[in-house]
């Protein structure tokens, strides 16, 4: 579950990105987070995984306080976290098994289910025979199936998802949502910034709208509702 209580975010160059958000996302929901450029989206959503921390207000994530973790512990909590980035983020020198298994060996987990949870995500998202692959070797849709894959291998409550068809053609973009779907059908929680008005209004789940910092629109099945 994920609660904002009036929030605000105020940049030191004066910038008041959020300003005054109350949401509640329950868990096992999957939301668009939507809205022109510059409107706060990209803020909301790293202040989720604590990337950037409210001015004041409670950001609550599955029970903690966000805002009060100290810096040194916000490791601890992303492992309950799943972070899907549009520019992936994979580590080019380690093969996808590699990228993956990372994920699980910062938490110490034992190397026999190591193997066997990596295996088990890499067939969720159709990439085990490339397992032994290098970034480099695969192209951009795959590369974010790797991506999906590392932050789903830990079996996280929530999945955030920052623009993550941004840089796909809208072929892999497709392919991309039907994972998202699929974890979402096994009761993640999956909070999603899209520009994508297509799959928006295609694939239809809750639709949060920011304008100005503030939520101009909260709809149940909604639309994108912006002319791209």
């Amino acid at each position: 579950m994920i609660e904002m209580q009036d929030v605000f975010k105020k940049y030191p160059n004066g910038v008041t990105a959020i300003n005054g958000i109350d949401v509640r996302i329950n868990q096992g929901e999957f939301v668009y987070v939507v809205g022109p450029s510059g409107a706060g989206k990209s803020t909301f959503i790293k202040m989720m995984y604590r990337e950037e921390v409210p001015t004041s207000g409670t950001i609550t994530m599955n029970g903690v306080n966000v805002a009060k973790i100290k810096n040194n512990k916000v490791p601890i909590f992303r492992r309950n976290l799943g972070v899907v980035f549009q520019d992936f983020k994979l580590l080019p020198t380690k093969t996808v098994y590699e990228n993956v298994a990372f994920a699980l060996e910062v938490i110490e987990a034992q190397p026999k289910f190591i193997k066997k949870r990596v295996m088990e995500v890499l067939d969720l998202v159709n990439l085990k025979h490339k397992a032994r692959m290098l970034p480099t070797e695969l192209s951009g849709g795959e590369q974010q199936r790797v991506s999906i894959a590392r932050s789903i291998v830990n079996s996280p409550k929530i999945v955030i998802a920052d623009e993550p068809t941004g840089n796909l053609d809208p072929e892999t973009s497709w392919e991309i949502m039907n994972i998202f779907e699929e974890i979402n059908n096994r009761g993640t929680t999956i909070v999603m910034a899209t520009h994508n008005r297509e799959i928006v209004n295609t694939i239809k789940h809750r639709v949060i709208a920011i304008e100005a910092g503030k939520i101009a629109r909260d709809e149940q099945r909604g639309d994108y509702g912006y002319e791209n």
